[in-house]
């Protein structure tokens, strides 16, 4: 039995140690208490990380075999013609008629044969990243205010801080460890918390204070507060002469933009009925905040994709870090802004120039001596000065013909991007699409004419960065299944083809670390900020066994404090050493609402998914929270637009329409309504957003506006609904409304129509039809039926339909799947639609790390006198693995203690 193995968790820009454990039948998975980004902890998708690889081998859903046109070759087969239709395409077109379009959920040293690649050898500026869609509007404003892209602070900052502001971040459910170090410190040291959210979000569960703020106004809300900084003379003026430039033309911009606390509300929404609560007024809660920002020496903002994602995204980082330099908080011990990334290595891809506005070793594409030097180093005849299109406007070209391949790594933009229609258009118009993936099926990969598989994470060797700008190593546990190969090994493979055999000789992901390390210090005498020379030369077995570390790790220019936290000596990286204030005007956000689309959707992630639920789909755990993507609204717009709570809303914008269940809940604003980002075709009828977003995008940094669509809503008549179980893939493409999710034995859709049809059509046919019987239950009165389709008596697929969503215990149902007889009762169950524990047909999976739902929540109130989470966590462990569920398990107390009452 091999030993347990050090790795890095493949989800958000946390990047928590994990510890891979051999067992008896597979492996265990943990936390690493060494690591110094989580010291042990996990989330719930980190908890079920071997669940989703055990899904892989049992399912299939692996590409294992690299496909040409639909058949599969063999590996010397695909990269010959991987090459030859890229030269071919090339001498037709010219060099930049080809673009990447790579994912932060590559590694290090993926990205930086990728960027080499294409930009230093093919000769074309075209990559870009899906990091564009989080955190390129971050990498604008780090870079105009301290002359890199630096996150300056670290996560000890907000165990340490007096005030920590969550502004466009749902720490609970988004990075859930460092939700639970925050929770810890304000239990330990009673940290002031503010979350800023134009909804009541699962944060909110440890705030102080909560500001709704209008979506899109975060510029006039930090605009009002550096402007009430420098009248209350609560600004550092001494570190200001010292070490910022542009601040009396900021502050005369945020003056003008909002001269007054009051106007400040009134453009933030904050002067309304709805953003008062229980801590006061909208207005009293904006004081509340100022105050607090002037009084805590000592405060952090943690800022993500509700700022990031906007058409004035930059504008909003930099209105934040206005006010962090104004106070000199910055790089300092618990004071500094903080951006927290979405993708286990955006950061990597930033430091290797994945971004399209981006050079390699944070170098500037604009900037000929920086164009030069990485021309000299890479010894390359072809690369040019000059940016390659963002995201947006890649496809876009590729729509039009003027881009005539692209390579798509790891990553799904048929889905992702906004405007997805036209993203799928763009791509079946493409000549040449050659797709990269670990698993077989995604909207994208439907488009490809060149299919490679790629190793996944339990069989990749790499370096990843998190958002403290702190370098883990990935390491391998198993080998790669089927045929499937590493990122950076196909890169090099297809560029020896092309003929750049000698650029890319890389026998080991360490020997491209040890290259992206010497890149990084060559010619750099402390002007750029990310340095890692100290790793140019480590040779394998130093590779192999790398502690985690931050960088910069320079051999010539390490900041005399080391790398924990940067510009706390107020030095930045520009080239008068001072970091600048932006002068900024709020702007609304680009699309508005109208008569037409009279309300906007926010959009963002859920607990237990990741993107778009290729890896998390597979996992019955995952799943189980939130089956479907629900559209969350208000109450009253919910009575206006004719929806029901469990209902099924019709949602549609100028650019195309979704399906999704309805969730009635006040923690919604009325106006607003939330839509998940996760549902695609391979697990929904129309539950994508991506077909919904517009276009829009922020003019500096390229980012899409993905946190308001203006959307119409009208219910979507349901005929009839139904519960699917079964053990097979089933087509459903002609039925309207279908979602997909894993069950603990089998696949669990959720299904509805407008019309008559054949329900019995709809269950899987088995292989062995002489074996296979029916045993079925029909009221045509009443509309209800209800089939089980049987294989000896083994059940292979089971339905239950009826004019109203069935009423029934999905997990016990779909655990009958995993049995190799039914019951003679279990049969007359499903034939009844009656559980034998009544108590599971409105079960509902609550906490994910330990499989507790809401049927045993309940009864340990009723039955065990629990009375506080703590007590649920004692008597069930609920909430004590992640926390992410407790703000969930406070709710269900507050709705059964007063019913235990009576």
């Amino acid at each position: 039995m091999q030993d347990e193995v050090k790795t890095t968790c493949p989800y958000c820009g946390v990047g928590c140690g994990l510890i891979i454990s051999p067992t008896r039948d597979g492996w265990a998975v943990g936390g690493d208490p060494d690591h110094p980004a989580n010291f042990g902890r996990i989330c719930s998708k980190g908890a079920v990380l071997i669940d989703t690889i055990m899904a892989e081998e049992q399912r299939d859903i692996r590409l294992l075999e690299p496909e040409v046109d639909g058949k599969q070759v063999a590996w010397r087969d695909a990269i010959d013609e991987t090459a030859k239709r890229l030269r071919a395409t090339i001498e037709q077109h010219g060099p930049k008629s080809v673009a990447f379009y790579v994912s932060g959920q590559l590694l290090t040293e993926d990205y930086y044969v990728a960027n080499k690649l294409i930009k230093g050898f093919i000769g074309s500026p075209h990559i870009d990243t899906n990091s564009r869609l989080c955190m390129a509007s971050t990498v604008v404003g780090h870079k105009r205010a301290f002359g890199a892209d630096v996150v300056p602070g670290c996560y000890e900052d907000l165990e340490i801080a007096d005030l920590v502001i969550l502004t466009g971040s749902n720490l609970a459910w988004c990075h859930p460890v460092l939700n639970q170090r925050l929770r810890a410190a304000k239990e330990k040291h009673g940290t002031k918390i503010v979350v800023i959210d134009p909804r009541r979000t699962a944060s909110c569960d440890i705030a102080d204070l909560h500001l709704p703020i209008k979506p899109g106004s975060d510029v006039a809300l930090f605009n009002g507060l550096l402007a009430w900084l420098d009248q209350t003379r609560n600004t550092d003026l001494r570190y200001v002469a010292r070490h910022v430039t542009g601040y009396e033309h900021a502050v005369a911009e945020a003056r003008a933009d909002c001269p007054d606390i009051e106007t400040t509300a009134e453009k933030c929404g904050l002067d309304t009925h709805e953003s008062a609560d229980e801590l006061g007024s909208g207005l009293g809660k904006l004081e509340t905040f100022f105050n607090w920002f002037a009084a805590f020496e000592r405060t952090v903002t943690v800022f993500s994709q509700g700022v990031n994602q906007s058409s004035s995204g930059s504008d909003k980082v930099n209105s934040i870090l206005n006010c962090h330099l104004a106070t000199g908080r910055v790089g300092k011990p618990g004071s500094s802004p903080f951006s927290v990334t979405g993708q286990p290595n955006a950061m990597g891809g930033r430091e290797v120039g994945g971004l399209a506005n981006q050079l390699a070793a944070h170098m500037n594409p604009n900037d000929p001596n920086d164009v030069d030097r990485v021309r000299r180093f890479w010894k390359s005849d072809v690369l040019e000065q000059g940016e390659g299109y963002k995201a947006v406007d890649m496809f876009r070209a590729i729509e039009r013909g003027e881009i005539k391949a692209v390579w798509i790594m790891a990553t799904n933009p048929a889905v992702s991007l906004p405007d997805a229609d036209r993203v799928r258009l763009a791509l079946s118009r493409c000549p040449l699409v050659i797709v990269s993936d670990v698993v077989n099926d995604t909207d994208t990969l439907r488009h490809a004419d060149i299919k490679l598989p790629a190793a996944g994470w339990a069989e990749k060797s790499g370096t990843v960065t998190n958002s403290e700008r702190r370098i883990s190593r990935q390491r391998p546990f198993r080998e790669a299944l089927g045929n499937a190969k590493p990122d950076w090994w196909i890169m090099s493979e297809v560029a020896k083809a092309m003929g750049f055999a000698k650029a890319f000789k890389y026998k080991d992901p360490s020997d491209i670390f040890a290259e992206h390390a010497a890149l990084s210090e060559f010619e750099n005498d402390g002007t750029r900020a990310f340095d890692i020379g100290a790793w140019h030369k480590a040779r394998k077995s130093a590779y192999d066994s790398m502690a985690p570390f931050q960088w910069p790790a320079s051999r010539k220019s390490q900041p005399a404090n080391g790398a924990t936290r940067l510009y706390g000596d107020g030095i930045f990286t520009t080239s008068s050493g001072r970091a600048k204030m932006l002068g900024l005007t709020h702007s609304g956000p680009q699309s508005q609402t109208s008569r037409e689309y009279p309300l906007i959707a926010n959009s963002g992630r859920y607990r237990d998914q990741w993107h778009t639920m290729t890896r998390t789909g597979t996992a019955a755990r995952l799943s189980a929270h939130r089956p479907e993507p629900l559209l969350e609204i208000h109450p009253t717009d919910a009575a206006l637009y004719g929806l029901s709570d469990g209902g099924i809303a019709r949602i549609k914008s100028p650019h195309g329409t979704a399906l999704m269940r309805v969730a009635i809940t006040d923690a919604q604003t009325p106006g607003q309504v939330f839509v998940p980002m996760h549902w695609n075709d391979v697990f929904s009828a129309a539950g994508g957003i991506g077909r919904l977003q517009p276009p829009n995008v922020d003019p500096h940094s390229g980012q899409p506006e993905s946190k308001h669509i203006p959307v119409a809503l009208e219910p979507f008549s349901a005929k009839w609904q139904g519960l699917l179980f079964s053990s097979t893939p089933v087509d459903l493409s002609k039925l309207p409304y279908w979602v997909g999710a894993t069950g603990p034995g089998s696949m669990v859709y959720e299904i509805a129509g407008d019309a008559p049809i054949l329900f019995k059509s709809l269950l899987p046919i088995t292989a062995s039809r002489d074996v296979e019987q029916i045993i079925e239950y029909s009221d045509a009165n009443k509309g209800v039926h209800r089939f089980a389709r049987l294989e000896g008596d083994r059940i292979t697929g089971a339905l239950f339909v009826g004019p109203d969503r069935p009423a029934l215990g999905r997990d016990w149902v779909s655990n009958l799947f995993g049995a190799d007889a039914i019951a003679p009762v279990e049969r007359n169950a499903l034939l009844a639609g009656r559980m034998p524990d009544a108590g599971a047909i409105n079960d509902r999976l609550i906490c994910s790390c330990f499989s507790v739902g809401l049927a045993a929540i309940s009864k340990a109130i009723s039955e065990q006198n629990a009375v506080t989470a703590t007590d649920i966590g004692r008597l069930l462990q609920a909430g004590t693995g992640c926390g992410s569920c407790v703000p969930e398990i406070k709710e269900i107390l507050d709705d059964v203690l007063p019913r235990a009452a009576e």
